[in-house]
Parts: structure tokens; C-alpha cells; sequence
């Protein structure tokens, strides 16, 4: 006997039966009481006369599908992927989709490796990206490249389930013949993209590879003219990043357009994620905005299980994965708060707990790259070639930068720190291969006053990046990062103030989330004593590394502006 069909008839007692539900349809966007039955960890009826091996009543209490995180990045988040797992299986999603690149810049495939399995037997899935840019672009430098072989390797392993966010996107409009073969190699499956600001014919070129989503949209223009041309629009709401408010006129205006739209997070901290939510949060914040609360739930269920080819999540329907949360009221409003949860078919989160998940024994550390070749004070000094230079100009809350041109505070020849004005001397060192390459710059806007702060966490490459407000600090603080192998330091002149080790590959802690999260508001703390104010700081300083967004950048090579076709001098005259 079929026991799916069996107990979909109501002839064979369901696993599990969850009564008097008020499910919320994500189809046709209405409350559906109705009882909802599991057998073998599927959703095989929703309906009436049930019953179960095991029955709960829901007492007419909202529930809804699991949620799906469409673009994520955890080792942004400084937690190992079950930690990340745990953290967000409390606030009712059940699947990530997760694209390793961080990890694949500082490890190469033994990062990926390590994320694979590190992704077993957890409360949520995990579905991975092959990372399709290591590096990121030619002007910074990984611990190793990944070519389309290696990409065509991850999908035969089952290492990944899509192709990660195609973030060289000059490379796919000039129709770069290495970067078109790993589109290739990764064959028929979801293409994610990366293309801020990028429109007209060169939007035409990007698409024409086949690429089908965008997460970096910061304004309307760009996000409806995406959509127009057929792209499926992931509307970022990271910690440091938040563009849901900006873009939701989009859904206002037209609320067919949700169907083709997704929140996704990006990058997050473990503090937030603890102080406010996950794909929770950002329903609220769309139902704050006046989005019907329907629309809102599906743009983090249905809309990504569809674009992603999950086509039996993100509902509550027979033959779907029983993945679903029972909320503690019975409307779904911006006051939503998960009770329940249960992953195919196991009630994993309760009171605010996760339990009944397999236990979870960490794996060996990876490897640290020791760092030896450290840049002398005289290295880093910039000798005056002129009285205009090229700053990196950061704003609050804004991923893109602006490519400053500001009038050079000469002492002695050289040009120095104008901390009058707010610009910071900003170095990156190579730590991968020990080269001793850097790259010496400036960046306006971090409100640093004394002292330097680095990390081993600096998009996409990560190598060391550290800001500072004298050369000295600036030292110790790259002296400091090589001997922890990797993490965050604040310094001022020959001391190390502060710091947290970041053991795996120098991005991820095996601490708890809330350890991590502590240690990181210590961090922070310890920051503001240098005169940061910027939020995120060590976030902020993290993406002034990504070459691949603009506009000025800087890496082990030295500035780059993407928009400008790459390396850039410090001065302009």
C-alpha cells in the first residue's frame, strides 16, 4: 500500500496532524481553516477529519509555510553554519540559500568542502551556490582561483544546487570567454546575480547569459527596469544594508510585481539576528509599510521556492515538504512572532528553543594562513605626488562608495591623515599566499580620531584591511591580525587593545551566536573609543575590499573602481 496516498484518503492514521489551523495560503492569499496532515515528512492532506499518531491543536492560531532566505551569506554572520542554522530555525525558516564565496576566497575548495559538511542534520537546509567569482575580480587576490572545472565538479558532488551570484558582471557583458564557461559549466540550474547599476544595452548583455536575479537594486529606476526585463528581483534587508523601505513602492504600485520579487538578507550579524529576527523581520517591516500581509509572506516562501526550482516548499499543500511555523496569534500582522516549528515533519522549535535535531560535533579548525611579510612604517607612507588625491567616500547604511577627490594634508613630502577632516589612512595586505603585496589608500567617513581597526573580514578576497588614524597603529594592527591568524583588532600606537579570533579561514568563530554577538558589540564598543561612529563598523570596513561595487575600492593591488575599468592612482594632480 502507498502510505502517501493511504494517508492523504484518510485511510491510514497521518505521522502528524496539526488541528484547527488558520493556515495562510499563499496561493490565493486568504486564511484556510483546515487541518493539515504529515506522513513521512510530507504534507499528504489539508482539510478536515484528520487524524494522527500524533495531533496538535493549533487553537486557530495562523500557520505558514517555511520560510526560504533566497541570498545569504553566513560566514558574514562570524557563525559556522549550524550555529547560523540554530539562530534562524527560532524565528521559522527552514531553508537558506547560501552562497559561500567568503569561504571559497580564503580556503579555496576545502572551504566549500567544510561548508557542505557543516550543513548536515541541521533544523534547516542549506542549499549552496557554487561560488562563481574567486576572486571576485582580477584586482584582488584569493587563496586560490576556481575555475569552470572546478565549478563543474561542485555540481557533480551535489556540493550545490544553484550557480552563486555572478558578481564579474564586466566580464559577462564583454563576454569574457573563462567567465561565460563557468555560467556554462554550471548548466541547467538557477543563475543569480550581482549588477549594480547596471542598465541599457550593458543590463541586455548581462541577461543575455542567462543570469535571471539581482540583489543589489538601491533604487527604483534600476529595480523596475530589472524587472522589466525579466529578471527576478531579490530587494536586499541586510544589517548594514537595508533596501526593503526603498524599493517596496515597486509592490505598491502594482502588486502583481511580488510575484517576481523576494527579500533576502545578504549579509547579516549574529546580533541581529538574536535582537531582531530573520525572514520574520522583514515581514514585519513589509507589513509595517502597508503591504497586505499575504503578499508579504509570499515574497519569503513561494516567490524563492519558485525562482530557486524548490518546487515543493513554500506552501502549505499536499506533496509539499512539511516545513511550517505556528505563529502565537491568529493574524498575521506586523506583530508576528514565531511559536512553533517544525521541519519535515519534526517539531524542532519550542518555548523558544531548538531541539530534536541530530547532535552536531564541530569539525577540526581549517588551517590559518600565517602571515610573515608585514609592510614596515616606511612601506605605507605615500610620498606627495601632487596636492588632489582619490579618497574613498563611505556613507551610513550604503554599500556603494563615492570616489572622493579632496585636497591632500602634506607634512615632510608625504601625505598623511586629515583627521580634521575625517580621512584615514586604509591599508590591505595580502594573507593567503604571504606575498607581502598591499595597497595604501584613503576613506572618509568612519570618524575615526586615534588608533587603527582591522580585520581578516574584508569582501571578497579577505585579506587584512585595517583603517587608522597614525601608520603606527596601522602596523600593529596587521601585526596583530597575523597572529591570530585571522579576525578583528583595534590598536593604538604599539598595542593591541582589543580582539576576536576568527578561527575558521578567518571569517567564522565556533562560539555561540550569542558569544559571537557579544564579542562583536565588545568590539564595536572598543571602536567607538577610537572615535567610530559609523554603525556596522567592522561590516563597513569589510566591503570598502569588494572591487565589484562601486565606486572607489581598495585592495592588496591598491584602489580600483570598477566603473572606471579598475586600478586607480592615489593622486589625481
Amino acid at each position: 500500500m502507498n502510505k502517501l496516498a493511504a494517508t492523504a484518503r484518510g485511510d491510514l492514521p497521518a505521522d502528524l496532524v496539526i488541528h484547527n489551523a488558520k493556515i495562510a495560503n499563499v496561493f490565493t492569499l486568504e486564511y484556510e481553516l483546515a487541518d493539515v496532515a504529515v506522513s513521512l515528512g510530507k504534507i499528504v492532506g489539508v482539510g478536515k477529519n484528520y487524524n494522527g499518531l500524533v495531533n496538535f491543536d493549533a487553537k486557530g492560531k495562523v500557520l505558514i509555510p517555511g520560510m526560504i532566505d533566497g541570498h545569504v551569506h553566513i560566514e558574514s554572520s562570524m557563525m559556522t553554519p549550524p550555529a547560523f542554522a540554530y539562530a534562524v530555525a527560532l524565528h521559522g525558516t527552514s531553508a537558506i540559500m547560501a552562497d559561500p564565496h567568503e569561504i571559497s576566497n580564503a580556503l579555496g575548495m576545502a572551504g566549500l568542502e567544510y561548508m557542505f559538511k557543516a550543513a548536515q542534520g541541521l533544523p534547516i537546509d542549506i542549499f549552496y551556490g557554487a561560488p562563481s567569482c574567486v576572486p571576485a575580480s582580477s584586482f584582488e587576490t584569493p587563496y586560490d582561483e576556481i575555475d569552470m572545472s572546478e565549478i563543474k565538479s561542485m555540481f557533480e558532488k551535489k556540493y550545490t544546487q544553484h550557480l552563486g551570484e555572478m558578481m564579474n558582471f564586466p566580464a559577462v557583458i564583454a563576454g569574457d570567454p573563462e567567465t561565460w564557461g563557468k555560467i556554462i559549466a554550471a548548466g541547467d540550474v538557477p543563475l543569480t546575480g550581482h549588477a549594480p547599476g547596471v542598465s541599457g544595452h550593458a543590463l541586455n548583455a548581462y541577461l543575455s547569459a542567462g543570469i535571471s536575479s539581482d540583489h543589489e537594486c538601491v533604487d527604483i529606476e534600476e529595480a523596475r527596469e530589472k524587472l522589466q526585463r525579466g529578471m527576478w528581483l531579490q530587494i536586499r534587508e541586510g544589517a548594514s544594508f537595508p533596501n526593503l523601505k526603498t524599493l517596496l513602492p515597486l509592490i505598491h504600485e502594482n502588486i502583481l510585481n511580488a510575484a517576481r520579487c523576494m527579500v533576502v538578507s545578504d549579509d547579516l550579524t549574529a546580533r541581529y539576528i538574536l535582537e531582531r529576527g530573520h525572514m520574520d523581520e522583514k515581514m514585519r517591516i513589509m507589513i509595517r509599510d502597508g503591504i497586505n500581509p499575504f503578499v508579504a509572506l509570499r515574497m519569503v516562501t513561494l516567490s524563492p521556492a519558485e525562482y530557486f526550482r524548490l518546487y515543493n516548499r513554500g506552501a502549505i499543500a499536499p506533496g509539499r515538504i512539511a516545513d511550517f511555523s505556528l505563529l502565537d496569534s491568529e493574524i498575521l500582522d506586523e506583530n508576528l512572532k514565531v511559536e512553533y516549528v517544525w521541519k519535515d515533519g519534526r517539531l524542532v522549535v519550542r518555548d523558544n528553543d531548538v531541539f530534536n535535531s541530530q547532535k552536531y560535533e564541530h569539525l577540526a579548525p581549517v588551517i590559518k594562513t600565517r602571515v610573515k611579510k608585514i609592510p614596515s612604517l616606511k612601506d605605507i607612507q605615500v610620498k606627495a605626488e601632487g596636492n588632489l588625491i582619490n579618497v574613498i567616500g563611505v556613507s551610513q547604511g550604503e554599500v556603494i562608495t563615492k570616489t572622493l577627490q579632496l585636497e591632500a594634508k602634506i607634512q615632510n613630502g608625504l601625505a598623511v591623515q586629515d583627521l580634521e577632516n575625517d580621512v584615514a589612512k586604509i591599508v590591505v595586505l595580502e594573507r593567503h599566499r604571504d606575498t607581502g603585496k598591499f595597497g595604501v589608500g584613503f576613506v572618509k567617513g568612519l570618524g575615526i580620531t586615534r588608533g587603527a581597526v582591522g580585520s581578516s573580514v574584508a569582501h571578497d578576497a579577505h585579506n587584512f584591511v585595517v583603517a587608522g588614524a597614525d601608520d603606527k597603529s596601522i602596523i600593529t594592527a596587521l601585526k596583530g591580525l597575523a597572529e591570530l591568524g585571522g579576525g578583528l583588532v583595534i590598536t593604538e600606537g604599539e598595542k593591541v587593545t582589543a580582539s576576536f579570533a576568527l578561527p575558521v579561514g578567518g571569517l567564522m568563530s565556533y562560539l555561540s551566536p550569542n558569544e559571537i554577538a557579544a564579542e562583536l558589540t565588545r568590539m564595536e564598543g572598543e571602536a567607538e573609543k577610537n572615535g567610530i561612529k559609523i554603525h556596522h563598523p567592522f561590516m563597513t570596513l569589510s566591503f570598502l575590499c569588494l572591487s565589484v561595487i562601486p565606486e572607489l575600492r581598495i585592495t592588496d593591488q591598491g584602489y580600483v573602481d570598477i566603473t572606471k575599468g579598475g586600478i586607480q592612482k592615489i593622486f589625481v594632480r
